[in-house]
């Protein structure tokens, strides 16, 4: 065993650092925030609400209350930075660090730029050689898919479906043969109609998990098939809502049902070549495979092109 003492070091890990949870100058730190349990407030975010001279609040009112409730005094200066704003706002926080600031990011509830501005910070921030460094912490995606009971090795976040159900519609079939594990989140409001259209596009047998209330006192998972969810809802649900849905099996990739979505894109003008990539892309299916199924439901002959199929090469 070496003699030697260890020291604590700085964040670049070059040099010795007093506390190596302080906010650096210069900087932009992306901070999570609790998703529901005050119980997750960690050390470093209330060392990095104290020590900040810029905090961009997606609510600045809510990061007061957060602040006080964490038993934190607040002495930064204190700016919106919401989905209105966020572009405009980015200019503002690089300048601010680039002036020596210590500029911390919060969202309303869990870590910024995910479903919450910061995206574009990060980018402006790179552009402008400002560091970027990232206070972890709870996180509603990650959390859901641990209690979801579904495949966690591959899986991959879908945040919030179009609100149309049209367009909603269109999105769920380009995702019907994603072998991955699908997490969404969904408005109370919307999830009865949401997980009807799941179960159109991915079938209703599909597993899934709605997952309500994550942390909080009335933490809920109904882990069910998504006819199963969508009929358990049909009444309404209460409460922030996260959506977890099972991969398709690759095994069940379907040449005529990508067929299908391929003809329903050319319906919307988009040439049928085109549209078979698409629909062969999000069913794992080899393109001139959909290309020919396609050609065969619109009765254009035993993939013989017609003078019709010809002009969509």
């Amino acid at each position: 065993m070496s003699d030697a003492t260890s020291c604590p070091q700085s964040d670049d890990g070059v040099g010795p650092s007093a506390d190596p949870l302080a906010l650096r100058p210069g900087a932009i730190t992306l901070a999570a925030t609790p998703i529901g349990n005050m119980g997750d407030v960690t050390d470093r975010l209330r060392r990095a609400l104290a020590a900040a001279d810029v905090i961009a609040a997606e609510d600045t009112r809510r990061l007061r209350a957060l602040a006080q409730r964490a038993g934190v005094r607040v002495v930064a200066r204190l700016v919106s930075f919401h989905e209105h704003n966020e572009r405009d706002r980015a200019a503002q926080l690089v300048s601010a660090a680039r002036g020596g600031a210590r500029v911390l990011v919060v969202s309303d509830a869990g870590m910024p730029s995910v479903s919450d501005p910061g995206y574009r910070l990060v980018v402006a921030a790179d552009e402008a050689g400002v560091p970027v460094t990232v206070a972890p912490g709870p996180s509603a995606v990650l959390t859901a898919l641990a209690l979801s009971g579904l495949a966690t090795d591959r899986f991959c976040f879908e945040g919030f479906p179009p609100r149309r159900s049209g367009e909603r519609g269109r999105v769920l079939r380009s995702l019907a043969r994603e072998p991955r594990t699908l997490v969404f989140f969904e408005s109370p409001r919307r999830v009865h109609d949401t997980l009807t259209d799941m179960a159109g596009a991915f079938g209703a047998g599909r597993r899934a998990a709605l997952c309500r209330e994550l942390t909080k006192t009335h933490e809920e998972v109904r882990r069910a098939t998504l006819g199963e969810l969508a009929a358990m809802t049909d009444g309404g649900a209460l409460g922030e809502i996260v959506l977890v849905v099972a991969g398709a099996d690759p095994a069940d990739a379907d040449p005529a049902g990508a067929a299908r979505e391929a003809l329903a894109l050319a319906g919307e003008g988009m040439r049928l070549k085109t549209a078979a990539g698409v629909a062969a892309r999000a069913a794992g299916l080899r393109p001139n495979e959909v290309y020919r199924a396609a050609l065969e439901l619109r009765g254009d002959g035993a993939g013989r092109p017609t003078s019709r199929a010809r002009e969509d090469r």
